[in-house]
């Protein structure tokens, strides 16, 4: 677990710029489509279509938007067909890299991913080289603001969650996927304020990096999460302080 809150807070600060651009937008279509043609367009009964409902609202994507993309991935409406991968390669100093990608056309989009790892000193990998290093966890961010940390604590147990972390000014609420909505519901029931919520795969452990091969990494992960295909990042690595 070490490090994955400087990585998250990372990642959020991105997702703001991304929203910015749009990006994020098109990122969240793309997860409700493909959602909603797995497992129907009924988000009750459906909870990755759920999960990625409520972050499209959290990322203030409209309604109309959000409706649109279930019908594309339900058939109602004409739409591009995705394909879901995930690629696997190697950062800067060793650094383990996942990508969940969403791509019309695989070919195409394995010599672009590969062309940004090599020209920012990593290697793409072949298919398990390196998921072994993750665990899929619910991850439930909560920023202190004069939080009692014990009262937190029990309530997120009595909900169902695994561990909590504390961090320099947040805690990290830590579940088993699948009690992910249950913890997370029951905190809202509370009032306790969530800054993220999303079930994510955490690193076993990780890589710190320093200098030069720091800041390969941050242009490797910048340029990897600017590709309109790459829909999630995971990477094992902190950088010093």
């Amino acid at each position: 677990m070490a490090g994955h809150s400087k990585w998250s807070t990372i990642k959020r600060k991105k997702a703001r710029v991304d929203a910015q651009r749009g990006k994020l937008f098109t990122r969240l279509s793309r997860e409700i489509i493909v959602a909603a043609r797995l497992r129907g367009g009924d988000p009750e009964a459906n909870p990755r279509l759920k999960a990625a409902i409520q972050r499209a609202k959290e990322a203030n994507i409209p309604n109309e938007n959000i409706q649109r993309a279930i019908q594309k991935g339900t058939g109602e409406l004409g739409g591009t067909a995705y394909e879901e991968l995930v690629y696997e390669g190697y950062g800067p100093g060793g650094v383990a890299v996942m990508l969940e990608i969403m791509t019309d056309n695989r070919n195409r989009t394995a010599g672009e991913i590969r062309h940004l790892f090599s020209r920012h000193g990593g290697n793409l990998g072949e298919a398990g080289c390196v998921s072994w290093m993750f665990t899929k966890k619910g991850v439930i961010v909560v920023e202190k603001d004069g939080l009692d940390e014990d009262e937190l604590m029990l309530a997120a147990l009595e909900a169902g969650a695994e561990d909590m972390k504390t961090e320099e000014d947040e805690f990290e609420i830590i579940t088993a996927p699948e009690d992910f909505d249950r913890v997370r519901q029951a905190l809202e029931e509370k009032g306790v304020p969530i800054a993220e919520a999303q079930v994510t795969m955490v690193p076993r452990s990780t890589v710190r990096l320093t200098g030069q091969e720091a800041e390969q990494m941050m242009r490797l992960i910048e340029a990897l999460e600017d590709h309109d295909d790459v829909q999630e990042v995971y990477a094992n690595f902190e950088l010093e302080n």
